[in-house]
């Protein structure tokens, strides 16, 4: 009975030991399919780190953009007491950096003056001062002036530009002085307005350097100027002008003319303003169309202040005190 038990008994062992071994071959391969699914889901988990590490920065960019994209600055209104305030602390100002402003036109009596503020026109001040020495030389005064050739005076005034039309006015005018006014030259404004070539500006420029009598002279820095600093909005000169006088008292006008002028040759120039080097940009509502940097901006000033002549040939003793340079005579340099 004992050797029939054992040998009922053998064949259970085989069998039990393949299916042991299948269940764990079963299980080796689930566990290493578990491994991979678990490999991958890690792998997967990592690759999405980096993506969003990635993406990280390119929020912060697009936060850091964000201030560029600011509405832009409301409108500020200015009551007119306010505006006038304003505008009288820019003229004070601009006193104190050109205490020695003047008119920029060489001259020793008023018909030289209107002359040279006729010839003006479509040029600078620097070439006409230039320019009028070999013309008074040989033409002193109206009569002289109303009895030349015009070719000879042609020839004269050619380097200031349009200078048939410009030896017609002086000519024209100096005949007017001759025979209307006894050679001399009004010192009213509605008389010098009806000499040939003669209108507001020029004749508030005589006016004001000549007679001693306020006027504002609006030419084309002090018409830029006042509309950057937002006096006036207008750009006909003789609006301007109204606008303008109507916020100082009238003894200033000549001065302030010559502040605006000197500013607007020097710094505050048309197209590329020297705005870091401006004595008055935090009273400036344009402040910012030009160069900002102060290195840069002083780099772009004119005349004395950047080491270059000024526009006369013979400029008052207080512009020479200052450190101005007088201007070369025409053909020198």
């Amino acid at each position: 009975m004992k050797t029939t038990k054992a040998a009922k008994s053998t064949p259970v062992k085989p069998v039990a030991k393949k299916a042991a071994k299948k269940a764990a071959q079963k299980a080796t391969a689930a566990s290493g399919k578990a491994t991979g699914v678990a490999k991958k889901a890690t792998a997967t988990i990592k690759k999405a780190a980096a993506a969003s590490k990635k993406a990280a920065p390119a929020k912060t960019v697009a936060k850091k953009a964000a201030p560029a994209q600011a509405a832009p600055k409301k409108a500020v209104v200015e009551s007119h007491a306010a505006l006038v305030r304003r505008a009288r602390r820019i003229n004070r100002e601009l006193a104190e950096v050109y205490p020695y402003a003047h008119p920029e036109l060489d001259f020793e009596n008023p018909f030289q003056l209107v002359i040279a503020t006729v010839l003006s026109a479509q040029t600078t001040d620097l070439r006409v001062n230039q320019t009028t020495p070999g013309l008074f030389a040989k033409y002193p005064t109206p009569e002289d002036l109303a009895a030349a050739n015009p070719e000879e005076v042609e020839e004269i005034l050619r380097p200031t530009g349009f200078f048939r039309a410009k030896t017609k006015s002086v000519i024209g005018l100096s005949k007017a002085l001759a025979e209307d006014f006894g050679g001399e030259v009004p010192g009213r404004l509605e008389d010098l307005v009806k000499l040939p070539g003669v209108g507001r500006k020029t004749a508030f420029v005589v006016l004001g350097n000549a007679f001693g009598r306020p006027g504002i002279t609006v030419d084309t820095h002090f018409g830029r100027l006042v509309r950057r600093w937002q006096w006036t909005d207008e750009t006909d000169p003789d609006k301007v002008e109204a606008a303008v006088g109507a916020l100082f008292p009238k003894s200033e006008w000549t001065m302030l003319s010559h502040h605006v002028i000197f500013h607007g040759r020097r710094i505050c120039h048309a197209r590329k303003p020297a705005c870091g080097a401006c004595p008055i940009a935090p009273l400036c509502p344009a402040y910012g169309e030009g160069e900002t940097d102060p290195e840069k901006a002083r780099k772009l000033l004119k005349y004395e202040k950047g080491g270059f002549p000024g526009q006369r040939l013979n400029p008052p003793q207080s512009y020479l005190d200052a450190g101005g340079i007088p201007a070369p005579p025409l053909g020198a340099g």
